[in-house]
């Protein structure tokens, strides 16, 4: 399998089957859903956020998809969208994905997340129609290891809520695979960013903020916390690759790495500098429970099934921020 590939080849296995996204009307999910549009796909989107200023709703995927207002950590109520709708394959997004939001509530942040995953995979052990599973998780997972690079069999470790509901979402995930055979792919990343993310505490969608409110971005942290920072459609990339591969990838963990490796502060001299715009920030340093260091290896990934990242920061920032410029206001 080769980087040649389009993406409709490689979906090509998805095309006219029923695909349930949790979390759909998420960030992430909003620009899976529009590939999977693309590539002729029935799409079934779960989400218990219908925020009409997402990328689901302003990008009109809404009208092209299935929405359904649904908590999938009830058991019952996935299950009978399970069989109403007859899903071939699950892309299971759904999450509490912000670090700080965990450190404040941490129980809701571990039922959600871990609730959820086990409802998805206990859904698909008992429905052989459904050929895969892939989980998002992140590299959070991994806890704080104090090394340059992760790697997939580094163990995984938590000091904090969030990291804990990540890691026990990988465990819960290849344990179903071991047990039962459950068709489940895990990915790890690092921070995604790209047009439509509406957490703007986030380093990204702050400074498109800032920018287009002429405001003072607020940094929570010190400034010097260091991520690979991914843009969303390498995620989307990576996800349908996977599920093209599923028979050969099932079981397993990856990580989609970049090579944009950056502390906060250097994203903003990134941005300031690739769009010629002064970003006036102020240093908060007032975040809890973060891992000051983290960036993934993702020679695995580009081994089995060759993916790698084809968009950097400064390839892509002056569309995220056109985006912003004509949808913040929404």
């Amino acid at each position: 399998m080769g980087t040649k590939q389009t993406m409709e080849d490689m979906a090509m296995n998805l095309k006219t089957k029923n695909v349930l996204v949790t979390g759909g009307a998420g960030f992430v999910g909003g620009h899976l859903v529009e590939e999977l549009v693309k590539q002729k796909t029935n799409v079934i989107v779960a989400d218990i956020n219908l925020d009409k200023r997402s990328y689901l709703f302003s990008q009109n995927l809404h009208k092209k998809s299935k929405v359904i207002n649904l908590d999938i950590c009830d058991y019952k109520k996935l299950l009978a969208l399970i069989n109403k709708y007859h899903i071939d394959f699950i892309f299971h997004l759904a999450a509490q994905a912000l670090v700080d939001e965990a450190y404040k509530r941490p129980k809701k942040t571990l039922d959600n997340n871990i609730s959820s995953t086990i409802n998805v995979l206990e859904v698909t052990r008992t429905n052989p129609k459904i050929k895969g599973v892939i989980v998002a998780s992140s590299d959070k997972a991994y806890g704080d290891l104090h090394k340059k690079k992760y790697i997939e069999s580094d163990p995984l470790f938590g000091d904090h809520p969030y990291e804990v509901s990540k890691s026990a979402t990988d465990l819960i995930s290849t344990s179903y695979f071991r047990t039962y055979g459950t068709p489940v792919v895990v990915t790890r990343f690092g921070n995604i960013y790209g047009e439509g993310d509406l957490n703007f505490s986030r380093i990204i969608p702050g400074i498109m903020n800032a920018i287009v409110k002429n405001e003072v971005l607020e940094v929570r942290s010190d400034g010097k916390y260091t991520r690979d920072y991914l843009y969303v459609k390498d995620v989307v990339n990576g996800y349908l690759l996977l599920a093209k591969n599923i028979e050969r990838v099932k079981g397993e963990a990856f990580n989609f790495g970049s090579d944009d490796t950056l502390s906060v502060l250097e994203v903003i001299k990134l941005v300031e500098k690739t769009l010629n715009k002064k970003i006036n920030y102020k240093i908060l340093n007032t975040a809890k429970s973060e891992i000051p260091y983290q960036s993934l290896d993702y020679s695995k990934i580009r081994r089995v099934i060759s993916w790698q990242p084809k968009y950097s920061i400064k390839s892509t920032v002056k569309n995220i921020l056109k985006y912003y410029q004509q949808n913040l206001d929404l």
